[in-house]
């Protein structure tokens, strides 16, 4: 098999959404999530297996309900730009809002990332869907969908028109000559769109890899035309075989549709492998994480994150879940539609509800390491990834899978033996985008 698989790793700290015992666990520091050598320390156990990525995740809203990591955590890009300095090959993927953030300004940060990294920058592209973030920045109503979806396709084309502000020799630095910048290698934007005015140019030179990668999450419809049109890398939401089959083909065929290659974008699942000696020993495993995770009050507030992070817990458990149709256009509408749904086709209570999607099923790729290596390996042949987003209950579920699991993949010819590439586009196998005035000015030359 020519392909092969791409591995990142999202550190969670001291437990993100579900995740509501982890903090108790001893191998898991209290600090962790405001603790820069844990980081460094994830990252650099990330870059010895070879992985491709370490993914960090964001919010800009909390109350005193919502996971312990998200309660106190560090600002992505500051984050990354200290792991950065102890890693060499690895990929460093941050997420940020398009939504609560000027292009000018994400093209400054992550463009300063890629020079810090020496091109190993991505930017995972959120709309946000808490409400209580749009009072952080100033509005007391969070954006619609189209909105949302039309305002980050636009900051997305202003980030990448900032990032070509100098062509790649703009800089001939000729002591001789007296000649640091060539004045005509450099471009102002000049963007006036429905959402920006942004006039450039950036300030700042491109990097070995070219632009930072885009990264995206999407699963609405709006979200699944965004990536198609603009993401390079895609953290897809998994579920089932069947399910992650139909998101891969639908994203691809979307991506040809918009008359990209498909072959670049790249889409990640997410997986929470559990490896042990022996398959039982894993399933044990895995069953214990579940049950240390069962907090019914913190399950009544996340389901809320879905709806824009609406307060559930002031109605009657035991009554018909509410009606709440009209906070999902503000919230994460997709999964929040099937939420009402089901809701209102079985007839279920508000805790019936909590109960059933607080349900966490076991991750599928759970058990001794050959069983484990066999699923990835057959989920990669049925054309579901073409990455896996790995998130690990502590630091020994993660020594598990790579001392254990990672052999096995690179012994069948699925994962690299050694890095090809100092930059995270080079590791991906995506393409360097060409400066587009370099490119519009070669076509006038043609």
């Amino acid at each position: 098999m020519s392909r092969k698989i791409h591995l990142a790793l999202h550190p969670y700290g001291v437990g993100g959404p579900g995740q509501h015992g982890l903090w108790k666990d001893p191998g898991v520091a209290k600090n962790a999530s405001i603790d820069i050598n844990y980081y460094i320390q994830q990252a650099q156990a990330a870059e010895h297996a070879l992985f491709d990525a370490l993914f960090v995740v964001d919010s800009q809203f909390i109350d005193a309900t919502y996971p312990a990591h998200y309660l106190n955590r560090l600002e992505p890009l500051t984050l990354l730009s200290a792991v950065a300095t102890h890693t060499r090959h690895l990929g460093l993927v941050g997420t940020a809002s398009s939504t609560y953030n000027s292009p000018f300004n994400l093209a400054r940060r992550f463009g300063s990332l890629d020079h810090i990294s020496g091109g190993r920058a991505g930017w995972n592209v959120v709309t946000s869907f808490d409400t209580g973030t749009s009072r952080n920045y100033g509005l007391e109503e969070h954006l619609d969908y189209a909105t949302r979806y039309g305002r980050a396709l636009e900051a997305v084309r202003v980030v990448q028109g900032l990032w070509d502000s100098y062509e790649d020799d703009a800089f001939p630095a000729d002591v001789e000559r007296g000649v640091f910048l060539d004045p005509s290698k450099l471009h102002a934007l000049n963007h006036r769109g429905e959402h920006f005015r942004v006039d450039g140019p950036l300030n700042l030179s491109r990097s070995p890899q070219g632009q930072p990668v885009i990264f995206q999450a999407g699963v609405s419809e709006e979200g699944r035309d965004l990536a198609a049109q603009v993401a390079e890398g895609i953290y897809a939401p998994g579920g089932s075989l069947a399910d992650a089959q139909a998101y891969y083909a639908d994203i691809k065929r979307r991506t040809a549709e918009a008359g990209r290659d498909p072959d670049h974008i790249k889409i990640f699942i997410h997986g929470a492998p559990v490896v042990r000696g022996t398959d039982e020993a894993a399933r044990q495993r895995a069953r214990d994480i579940i049950a240390e995770d069962d907090d019914f009050g913190r399950n009544v507030a996340l389901l809320g994150r879905a709806f824009g992070a609406h307060d559930f817990s002031q109605y009657d458990l035991d009554a018909p879940f509410p009606d709440v149709a009209h906070l999902a256009e503000k919230g994460g509408r997709t999964g929040a539609a099937k939420i009402i749904e089901r809701a209102r086709t079985e007839g279920l209570t508000l805790r019936q509800v909590v109960e059933t999607f607080s349900d966490r099923r076991s991750s599928p790729f759970v058990g001794a390491p050959v069983t484990v290596a066999d699923t990835i390996e057959r989920w990669f042949a049925a054309g579901t990834f073409d990455g896996i987003n790995l998130a690990f209950r502590n630091n020994e579920d993660l020594t598990w899978f790579v001392d254990a699991v990672v052999p096995l993949l690179r012994k069948r010819g699925l994962f690299r033996t050694e890095y090809t590439s100092d930059t995270l586009r080079g590791n991906l196998g995506l393409p360097i985008p060409a400066n587009r005035h370099t490119r519009a000015r070669n076509l006038v030359d043609a």
